[in-house]
């Protein structure tokens, strides 16, 4: 008789439905569980192997985090999900040793004096853009900050925002990340082995073959280029990748370089342009931050040092709620019980996936009281532990990039708002709808361009609002 691994509180809906749940609407799907089991229950979704624990109490999450490397382990066997899109060798699928060799070897590239560097190509490529847009026309926030996004994740990993190469990525990489899974139905070709078929060009799963192709090529092509090149000068992430040895003095391989720069593409280029949309979204729907903000930056010179608006109160509040308020990622990555583990007073046995769920932790009441409201105050009233606000996950599988991405967000929202006045373009709330494994704005946050910002002077009285 085979032995049943016991799990703690399990959903009465019949597994089949719970599935087709997730896929369609993972946030409802998450509320009306967490409405029965508030603190952790089980769930029969798919991706992670099927039944897994979500957790959303902080001291779950904290035991998680905690385990990472005695009773949990951050398999990458239950990442199996994001093969099709990043391959064997991604720092997502690697385990034990060789992940925290690969994040040790990456870290340098997203923090330092790397930061000041990205600040000012940030705010050129913010610039540029917004400079092309027309007034009082309609446009996409979640298309725009994502271009942006795009152009900062190929300097950092290839050293180019410009040229031949530089433009057929812009141009295939929306297809390949966005597009091709803009509906929970068109991600299903993800969760389920069964519709991977290539059946040609007219097929999901063709046409999403076709394109990682037409990604692969262009990749491998630059991994050709840079392998022939003598340039110690280069600091970009393929350079710094190519230079590298591992501890028998080996180089990494075609295919781990491709699996590894695909990794970063995704990581950096979708979610932290999601990230700025909600952003975006959610000041201009709410007048009194809209207010406060702007104030706020009025206060700085009319070229500020990328630094002095990273180290802005009020404006790290706003980008803190954003990402409470709608998180990009819905979950931690999995982990897998290696040895029993005490969860919450629940045992959990060998063998059980176990996951944070960060959607439900950043809509606790307890934590964030009327949480559905966008109060960047939270932020400036309180500090919140890394296992209450985890917006990139944690422990040793914490997003690696966080530090540029949070650096990314407030360039970005400072240039533009400072230069404009915006408008949405409609009075429709907006939802977040799957798009592949992240949380996006269904209507693309639609807004428009009505004018120049006209900077005001403050006086001393009126400045003391964004003091705490």
């Amino acid at each position: 008789m085979k032995y049943q691994i016991k799990r703690p509180n399990p959903l009465r809906t019949h597994p089949f439905l719970q599935k087709l749940q997730w896929i369609a609407d993972p946030v409802e799907y998450m509320e009306k569980a967490s409405l029965q089991h508030p603190d952790m229950f089980t769930a029969e979704v798919i991706g992670f192997g099927d039944t897994v624990v979500f957790v959303s109490h902080p001291q779950g999450i904290q035991t998680i985090f905690a385990n990472d490397r005695k009773k949990l382990v951050a398999v990458g066997e239950a990442n199996r999900i994001l093969y099709p899109l990043v391959g064997n060798n991604s720092m997502f699928l690697l385990e034990g040793v060789k992940h925290k060799q690969r994040r040790q070897l990456l870290m340098p590239s997203f923090h330092g004096e790397r930061m000041r560097e990205y600040g000012h190509l940030i705010r050129n490529i913010t610039e540029n853009l917004f400079s092309q847009l027309q007034r009082n026309v309609t446009f996409s926030a979640l298309t725009a900050m994502r271009e942006i996004s795009m152009q900062v994740i190929l300097q950092a990993v290839f050293g180019f925002y410009e040229g031949e190469r530089c433009q057929q990525f812009k141009h295939l990489l929306p297809v390949f990340l966005s597009e091709l899974f803009q509906s929970p139905l068109a991600s299903s070709i993800l969760f389920f082995p069964f519709l991977q078929k290539d059946l040609g060009n007219l097929t999901p799963w063709g046409r999403f073959v076709r394109q990682r192709e037409k990604i692969d090529k262009l990749l491998y092509e630059e991994i050709a280029e840079r392998r022939q090149e003598i340039n110690s000068d280069r600091i970009d992430i393929l350079s710094l990748l190519i230079s590298s040895r591992d501890e028998t003095g080996n180089s990494m391989s075609d295919q781990e370089l491709r699996d590894e720069l695909i990794t970063l593409m995704i990581s950096g280029h979708e979610t932290t342009g999601t990230a700025m949309a909600w952003s975006l979204y959610w000041i201009l729907q709410t007048p009194e931050v809209f207010q406060r903000l702007i104030q706020e930056l009025d206060s700085l010179d009319d070229s500020p040092d990328p630094m002095s608006i990273f180290r802005l109160p009020y404006l790290t509040a706003v980008c803190n709620e954003t990402l409470r308020i709608n998180p990009v990622a819905m979950l931690t990555l999995p982990r897998v019980v290696k040895e029993p583990v005490e969860l919450l007073g629940n045992r959990l046995e060998s063998g059980t996936t176990v996951v944070g769920c960060i959607y439900l932790t950043h809509h606790r009441e307890d934590l964030y009281p009327e949480s559905k409201l966008f109060q960047p105050e939270r932020f400036l009233k309180r500090e919140f532990s890394q296992y209450e606000f985890m917006p990139f996950g944690g422990g040793v599988r914490g997003c690696i990039g966080q530090a540029i991405a949070m650096f990314e967000m407030k360039i970005v929202l400072a240039t533009v708002l400072s230069r404009y006045q915006f408008a949405l373009a409609d009075g429709k709330p907006e939802r977040p709808q799957r798009q592949g494994f992240t949380l996006t704005p269904a209507n693309g946050v639609k807004m428009l361009i009505t004018g120049k910002h006209q900077r005001q002077n403050y006086s001393t009285a009126a400045s003391t609002t964004f003091t705490t």
